[in-house]
C-alpha cells in the first residue's frame, strides 16, 4: 500500500506538550495509499506520532500500514475501524517503541476478536460455528497475556507485591497475605524488648554450663 509523498522520509518528530493533549487527526484513505488529515501537516504528523508512540515518520508510517489493513472489513479498510484503534492505542499512551508494537498487536487482536464473535453469532451451521469458536477463543486467551505481558514490561519485569496484615512472632516467621510466588519477605526482628527477653535464657544455660564443668573438676 502506497503512502503519500509528504509521509515517506524517516525523519525524526519532536514532540511537544500541546500536542500530547490532542487527538490525533483522522487517516484520509485513497486507492493510492492514506495520509494524515490535517490541514497542518507538520503538526498532525506529530499529533499521530506521539498517539502511536513513533518516534519518526518511518516508525509511524510502519504502524499506520499495519493498522490499516487490519482494519480491512469487507475487502477493503475502514476508516471507523481504523480510527478506533488509533484512539485505541492512544488511551493506552506507548512509551516507546518494544510498547508502540505490542499494543498495535493489542488493539487488532482486540478487532479480530468482535469480529469472530459477530461470525460466531451469524453462524448458519456447525461448521462455521466451530471455526468462529476456536478463533474467539485463541484470540480471548492472546488479549489477557498481552496485557499481562505490557505490565511487565512496564514494571521492568518484576512483579507487583501487595503485603497485607503482616505480623512478626518470637520466632522471628512472618505471616503475609497477597505475595507472588516469586516473592520472598524477609524479616529482622529489632526490638530491643525481645532482645531482653532473649538475652537471660542466654544467660542461665551458660551458667548452667559453668557450674557442670566446675563438678567434673572437683570429681577425683
Amino acid at each position: 500500500m502506497n503512502i503519500a509523498p509528504d509521509l515517506a522520509m524517516p525523519t525524526a518528530i519532536a514532540a511537544t506538550a500541546p500536542a500530547k493533549a490532542a487527538a490525533p487527526p483522522r487517516i484520509r484513505l485513497s486507492s493510492h495509499g492514506f495520509s494524515v488529515d490535517h490541514p497542518d501537516p507538520e503538526l498532525g504528523e506529530q499529533l499521530m506520532a506521539n498517539a502511536l508512540g513513533a518516534t519518526d515518520r518511518e516508525a509511524m508510517d510502519g504502524i499506520l500500514r499495519q493498522l490499516v489493513r487490519a482494519s480491512v472489513s469487507g475487502g477493503s479498510p475502514d476508516e471507523v475501524n481504523l480510527s478506533f484503534m488509533i484512539s485505541m492505542v492512544k488511551s493506552i499512551k506507548p512509551r516507546d517503541s518494544v510498547e508502540a508494537m505490542l499494543v498495535a498487536q493489542m488493539v487488532s487482536v482486540h478487532v479480530m476478536a468482535m469480529r469472530c464473535a459477530h461470525h460466531l453469532a451469524n453462524a448458519e451451521d456447525i461448521a462455521q460455528h466451530d471455526s468462529a469458536a476456536r478463533a474467539l477463543g485463541r484470540l480471548a486467551r492472546t488479549f489477557p497475556a498481552q496485557i499481562e505481558a505490557l505490565n511487565r514490561y512496564r514494571s521492568h519485569g518484576e512483579p507487583a507485591i501487595t503485603v497485607q496484615n503482616l505480623s512478626v512472632g518470637d520466632g522471628g516467621k512472618a505471616i503475609v497475605g497477597n505475595v507472588t510466588q516469586h516473592a520472598s519477605v524477609i524479616v529482622s526482628d529489632k526490638n530491643p524488648a525481645s532482645a531482653a527477653r532473649n538475652a537471660p535464657k542466654a544467660s542461665r544455660s551458660t551458667r548452667a554450663h559453668d557450674s557442670a564443668d566446675a563438678e567434673r573438676e572437683a570429681q577425683p
